[in-house]
């Protein structure tokens, strides 16, 4: 049975072998990032460019802790999606209001303002003759 899975998915070993690269590099990049020795490299270089002038005190700040928030892995980033909340992708908020521009002009829906529905359009809109 393990030669004939192993034939079916022969056109997949490719991907399986750069699954496998792509792995080991992320290992040794991760690795890197927590390195005693590179941390304390990088506060140093931060240090020195602040010394010599080519970096604020704010900004040694802001690397500084960039760095530690990396090493301690309180990083920033993103909330994990929950199901919750929902948050609205780019650009919704911009098509509901068009959509309810768009509902306001032709007169249906329910008016938002507390109108009856169907106010709202002009009577001398050649659109809306009836």
């Amino acid at each position: 049975m393990d030669i004939l899975w192993a034939l079916l998915t022969l056109p997949y070993a490719p991907v399986r072998g750069l699954t496998a690269v792509v792995k080991v590099i992320a290992r040794e990049a991760e690795s890197r990032q927590v390195d005693p020795a590179n941390v304390r490299r990088e506060l140093e270089e931060l240090d020195a460019a602040a010394a010599a002038g080519d970096i604020t005190p704010a900004e040694r700040d802001r690397g500084q802790q960039q760095v530690l928030d990396r090493l301690t892995g309180t990083a920033r980033r993103p909330a994990p999606r929950t199901g919750g909340g929902r948050r609205a992708r780019p650009g919704a908020e911009r098509r509901r209001a068009a959509g309810a521009e768009k509902e306001r002009r032709r007169g249906t829906g329910r008016a938002r303002d507390g109108g009856v529905e169907g106010e709202g359009h002009d009577a001398a809109d050649p659109r809306r003759r009836r």
